[in-house]
């Protein structure tokens, strides 16, 4: 394309997604429906500005490659095994019961046996690039959600690679099947050893170097060039960026790979998503709306019964099997791929191809709007029964404190404000729990904290204080925050999960904060004092004093710690902290100690 002027396709798609994505996040749609939106603006069957689709989506493939390394880092070899259960269990049923299905509803529509396999294959794979980045903006990883619907999408991505080598069978092409997944086989046991060996000595070499933005090179070569071999020999290159991250899990260089792929990964994730919109056959819609959006609602409705009753069977909650149901109800960016290497072996007719990749792309948008959907839903059934007033409404009877999140935490602060005839108003965002909380007596809402409607029609205005016990520090920090700007006469005091956290609420001069194991962890210390035969006295000012020196270096360290800490990883935060804590503890408490040891 000789005098394409490529500069100006980048000024489009950084205008389309300035425009769109902020717009949608105000709406409360997602930032994955607005680079939706934007793409289909631009694309051929918008205005037209961008024409080479399909050059855009290959390209932007690297999104979810970048995705998958970045998911392989934060899981080592052993928590892998760990989750073998729900990965081969859950998604290997998933992936054969849905492929079986679909295949055989597709058969009713007079398509021959070997397409109908085809497309019951590609059908039963999800989008992970969709799906993870709602996991990722909703903060599910850490939830039975955000695990099952990992495990499924995991075992999806191993499952292409079998997929992708039985197509030259189902084409007649049998010959060179067995040697095509022999090969594949093989390709994967290479990476897995040349990355055990390998990878970690290149990083080394290109750390002593001290050029620092030669680490950020070597990352994006390491995994573009793992992505580029599996694409080569017909693997899944988001598989095999998923392996390297796995085997770096462990090293040295784990965090620092995370600061350096972390942009790469949002702005091409982004542009893929952009690409998936501008994919969407307006024209083709047009033509067949019935036909199509009938198979959108058709594959939504078949694979959310499938993925509910298998989580349900391996035990989940009422909420995460809805939660994933709907998570994984749609086509994904595989399909694509499936598709397309079947149409180069002789199988799908170019109408069919062109029908199933328009499906396909038309689900991809619909699980954000299902995802807000049913959290609207849970909020307007579950709170039918007492539904919160509006602010103005309260009166002297209102709650005095406000909790948000009612889990573990939560539940022992709440237990302790109620045995002392304090009135709460509880919000929580987990529906399974409300009702049963409910019978005894507490005041319990669904709903997400994070909204400034919701806190208002919770009574922030008219307490006297609320009480911060989310499981996820960013959503305390967003919280605290909202709360300090537009609620200045409301006590804010707040849960900490650990240090890092514990400096940005001091930062944040919050009227109260509780480091969640730290109190505990000095309790078991002082019953350990005892066990090796210490007076109980004695351990308890032991335990005092500690706690003492603990609270006195967290203030000396606070103030280098008020930068914002998304600059860098939690962990890595976490990390630096302990070391300065260390290194002041190394240089300066010696006289301390001495004098702690005299007066017990």
């Amino acid at each position: 394309m000789e005098g394409h002027n490529y500069l100006l396709d980048a000024v489009i798609f950084l205008a389309a997604a300035v425009v769109a994505v902020p717009f949608a996040q105000r709406l409360g749609f997602g930032s994955v429906l607005g680079y939706l939106i934007a793409g289909i603006a631009i694309g051929p069957w918008g205005l037209g500005l961008i024409s080479d689709v399909e050059a855009i989506l290959h390209f932007a493939e690297l999104g979810v490659v970048l995705l998958l390394f970045l998911i392989g880092l934060e899981l080592n070899p052993k928590k892998l095994m760990q989750m073998r259960k729900p990965i081969l269990g859950l998604g290997g049923s998933q992936v054969l019961i849905s492929a079986v299905v679909i295949g055989l509803v597709v058969l009713g529509f007079g398509v021959s046996n070997t397409d109908a396999v085809v497309v019951g294959m590609g059908l039963a794979l999800s989008s992970t690039a969709i799906a993870m980045r709602i996991i990722e903006e909703q903060r599910l990883m850490r939830t039975e959600t955000g695990q099952s619907g990992f495990a499924v999408l995991l075992f999806q991505d191993i499952a292409v690679i079998p997929m992708l080598a039985v197509l030259p069978a189902l084409s007649g092409g049998a010959s060179g099947s067995w040697l095509d997944v022999a090969m594949m086989l093989g390709a994967i046991a290479l990476l897995l050893v040349s990355g055990h060996y390998l990878l970690r000595p290149l990083l080394r070499w290109v750390v002593m170097s001290r050029v620092k933005e030669m680490f950020t090179v070597t990352a994006l070569l390491v995994v573009v060039g793992i992505a580029l071999g599996m694409q080569s020999l017909g693997l899944s290159m988001a598989l095999g960026t998923f392996l390297a991250g796995v085997l770096l899990a462990e090293s040295e260089y784990r965090h620092e790979l995370e600061i350096a792929i972390e942009p790469f990964k949002g702005l091409l994730l982004g542009l893929f998503f952009i690409a998936v919109g501008m994919a969407v056959d307006l024209g083709l819609l047009a033509q067949y709306p019935l036909q199509i959006l009938g198979a959108v609602l058709a594959l939504i409705l078949v694979k959310a019964a499938i993925i509910y009753g298998l989580v349900r069977l391996f035990g989940g909650t009422a909420k995460s099997r809805s939660q994933v149901a709907l998570l994984l109800s749609q086509g994904g960016e595989f399909a694509f791929v499936l598709f397309t290497a079947a149409r180069t072996e002789g199988l799908l007719e170019p109408s069919l191809n062109a029908f199933l990749l328009v499906v396909v792309s038309l689900s991809m948008m619909t699980t954000p709007l299902l995802l807000i959907a049913q959290a609207k839903w849970f909020a307007r059934t579950i709170n039918a029964d007492s539904a919160i007033p509006e602010n103005e409404q309260f009166d002297e009877d209102s709650a005095r404190v406000i909790i948000t999140g009612f889990g573990r935490f939560g539940q022992v602060v709440g237990r302790l404000l109620f045995a002392n005839k304090i009135k709460l108003t509880i919000l929580e965002r987990d529906p399974s729990q409300i009702a049963f909380l409910r019978k005894f007596g507490y005041k319990v809402y669904y709903g997400d904290a994070t909204q400034l409607d919701l806190l208002r029609a919770a009574g922030a205005a008219s307490a006297e204080a609320i009480i911060v016990c989310a499981d996820s520090p960013e959503e305390v920090m967003e919280i605290v925050e909202l709360c300090q700007h537009h609620f200045p006469n409301l006590k804010v005091l707040a849960r900490a999960r650990s240090r890092v956290e514990a400096n940005q609420l001091l930062g944040r001069n919050v009227d109260g904060f509780a480091r969640e194991t730290f109190l505990s962890a000095l309790d078991l210390g002082r019953q350990t004092l005892i066990a090796l035969g210490m007076h109980p006295y004695k351990a308890k000012r032991a335990e005092a004093f500690f706690r003492k020196l603990d609270e006195m270096r967290l203030h000396e360290l606070q103030p280098q710690h008020t930068d914002d800490v998304t600059a860098v990883t939690r962990t890595k935060e976490a990390r630096l902290e302990l070391e300065e804590l260390f290194d002041l503890e190394m240089k300066g408490d010696s006289e301390r100690h001495q004098s702690w040891n005299r007066d017990s």
